[in-house]
């Protein structure tokens, strides 16, 4: 098999769970994801949550890494939107320089919350003074690079002897091509995005363009289970919610509920809710890793970071247990 395999990890409070349970319960999964032999352990940012507590990740990760001895450790992703990108960089070279060799920057374009979070977190923001996405993207990688030494010089200091990995999480053609101009790791995020065409546009695209030493991730939402049957039941409950507000990108929520708090929170009186049913892969380990390897041999996939989309702990790790036995 010519792929690895990862986690990533949303910290879901399951119910009748804490807050501060579902944290635990991702440093115990991590801990069992390096024993099992999974390659990176990535964490979420997610705002206002009651679903999922980690809105964090720069904390997680360096708990997490306290924790494990080999494990790498990363964002998947921070959402760079809300932040100055030299900040980010400063976050994680410090991380670095405590955990050097082991720690993954990865950055996404999604507000990761709606829009009260949003407001709340970009409130000294004006629509005059905002700074597009792809802009904050080449500062911050000129913030990882730069050893400046000159007198007027701007480093995000400390500079670690060994830098974080970097890696752009993303379900689009253009988020490909930027990744690859960047020279950059590209994450395509299936588990948001269940469009095949777009898929494969975007995975060969950035396969065309990137550099050699550049990886390409697929993440993907799965459920392994002994019997075909009993990860199908697991399936069946997963939905996304599209919400389409006048003629911008639709966002993707969990839950009708946060669709409809999106719409409310964004005083949106054009719009529509689409409930989809979630892209999982599920099935028994040996019909998982048969479509992995597909993916692997049609676009040079070389790592799947798996998302297991249940809150019940048992059985996410009944399945991550799974997939590890190939």
């Amino acid at each position: 098999m010519g792929y690895k395999l990862s986690l990533l990890d949303q910290s879901p409070i399951a119910e009748g769970m804490k807050a501060a349970q579902a944290l635990a319960q991702t440093v115990a999964l991590a801990k069992m994801a390096e024993a099992l032999g999974y390659y990176r352990f990535w964490v979420s940012e997610h705002h206002n949550s009651d679903e999922l507590a980690g809105s964090s990740p720069e904390v997680l990760i360096t708990w997490l890494l306290a924790h494990t001895t080999t494990l790498r450790i990363g964002s998947g992703g921070v959402m760079l939107q809300h932040y100055s990108p030299y900040k980010v960089a400063e976050n994680f070279h410090v991380i670095s320089a405590l955990a050097g060799g082991r720690v993954d920057l990865g950055i996404g374009k999604a507000p990761g919350g709606l829009p009260l979070a949003t407001r709340a977190l970009q409130q000294e923001i004006g629509e005059t003074q905002r700074v597009a996405f792809t802009e904050k993207l080449h500062q911050l990688n000129h913030f990882l690079d730069s050893h400046d030494e000159t007198a007027e010089r701007l480093n995000a200091t400390p500079l670690p002897e060994q830098a974080p990995q970097r890696f752009l999480l993303g379900a689009s053609q253009e988020s490909a091509r930027l990744a690859a101009s960047l020279g950059w790791n590209f994450v395509f995020a299936g588990f948001i995005n269940a469009s095949e065409t777009l898929l494969t546009e975007s995975l060969l695209s950035y396969r065309e363009l990137k550099p050699a030493s550049a990886q390409t991730l697929l993440s993907l939402s799965v459920i392994a289970a002994e019997r075909h049957e009993e990860a199908e039941a697991l399936a069946s409950t997963q939905h996304n919610y599209k919400v389409y507000i006048e003629n911008k990108p639709p966002l993707t929520v969990g839950s009708q509920e946060q669709a409809d708090n999106f719409v409310r929170q964004a005083g949106a009186t054009d719009f529509r809710i689409v409930q989809e049913p979630r892209n999982v892969l599920y099935g028994t380990p040996e019909y998982i890793h048969q479509r992995l390897d597909s993916y692997h041999q049609r676009f040079g996939v070389d790592e799947f970071i798996i998302h297991t989309p249940v809150t019940s702990p048992r059985e996410r790790e009944a399945s991550i247990r799974l997939l590890a036995q190939r």
